[in-house]
C-alpha cells in the first residue's frame, strides 16, 4: 500500500482497476465501495484504468452499482494494461514510430473536475508504479495488490494469485493421465512473467495429492 503523508477530511474518492483482469476485482470494488458509501463518502469509478483519467471517463458509483457483483468475473470498471500517463501514445511519426506525451496534467485536470481527493488503485506491478507518480505529486493513494504473478514487492499474497494456482494445479493433475497413457514425461508451461510462484505453488500442491 502506498499513501501520502496525510489525507484529512476526504469526502470523495476515485477507484480504478488497471492491468490484466483476474478473479477478485469486483469483490474489491464492492468492498471498497460499500465501506466508503457506508461512511458517507462519495465514490467515483474511473473506467479502464489510467485511461479513464486521461480521457475523462469517470462516473459516480452508488450502492446499486456495487451490489450483486461479488461473484461476477472481470471488473465493472474495465481495465487497461497499456496506458501510462507519463508516456501516453498520441500518434505516430512519418517513420512509423510512436509519439508519446506526458499527460499527467490532463489526469490531474480530470481529478480536479470530479473533485476526487484520493485514489484507490487496484492493480499489479505496472499499475502500482503508475500510482506512485500520483502519490509523489501529493494525491493520497491506496494501492490494492492484484496480479496472478504475485510479484509485488512487500506483498505476501496478491488478489488473483490463489485462483491462478488452483487452475494450474488442476491442469497439471489432468495431464497426468495423458502422460501415463503414453509413457511420457510432459512439460507444462504456466504464466507468471518473471516470477515463478505459480509453477512453484502448483507443483508443490500436486506433490501433496
Amino acid at each position: 500500500m502506498s499513501h501520502s503523508t496525510s489525507c484529512p477530511n476526504i469526502r470523495r474518492i476515485g477507484i480504478m482497476t488497471g492491468g490484466g483482469d483476474c478473479p477478485g476485482l469486483n469483490a474489491v470494488i464492492r468492498a471498497v465501495g460499500k465501506d466508503a458509501l457506508g461512511c458517507g463518502l462519495e465514490v467515483i469509478g474511473i473506467e479502464d484504468g489510467f485511461l479513464g483519467l486521461i480521457e475523462n471517463r469517470c462516473r459516480r458509483l452508488t450502492s446499486a452499482d456495487v451490489s450483486g457483483i461479488l461473484t461476477h468475473g472481470g471488473t465493472i470498471l474495465g481495465s487497461n494494461n497499456k496506458s501510462n500517463p507519463e508516456r501516453h501514445a498520441v500518434g505516430r511519426n512519418p517513420d512509423g514510430s510512436v509519439i508519446h506525451k506526458n499527460v499527467m496534467d490532463e489526469c490531474f485536470q480530470t481529478i480536479r473536475e470530479h473533485k476526487i481527493e484520493a485514489l484507490v488503485v487496484i492493480g499489479g506491478d505496472g499499475t502500482m508504479t503508475g500510482a506512485a507518480k500520483f502519490c509523489k505529486r501529493g494525491l493520497p493513494v491506496v494501492g490494492v495488490p492484484k496480479t496472478i504473478d504475485n510479484d509485488i514487492e512487500g506483498t505476501e499474497i496478491t488478489f488473483g494469485f490463489q485462483s491462478a494456482v488452483a487452475t494450474a494445479t488442476l491442469g497439471l493433475d489432468q495431464v497426468h493421465t495423458t502422460a501415463d497413457s503414453h509413457h511420457r514425461a510432459m512439460v507444462v508451461e504456466v504464466m507468471g512473467r518473471n516470477a515463478g510462484w505459480i509453477a512453484l505453488h502448483a507443483g508443490s500442491r500436486l506433490g501433496r495429492t
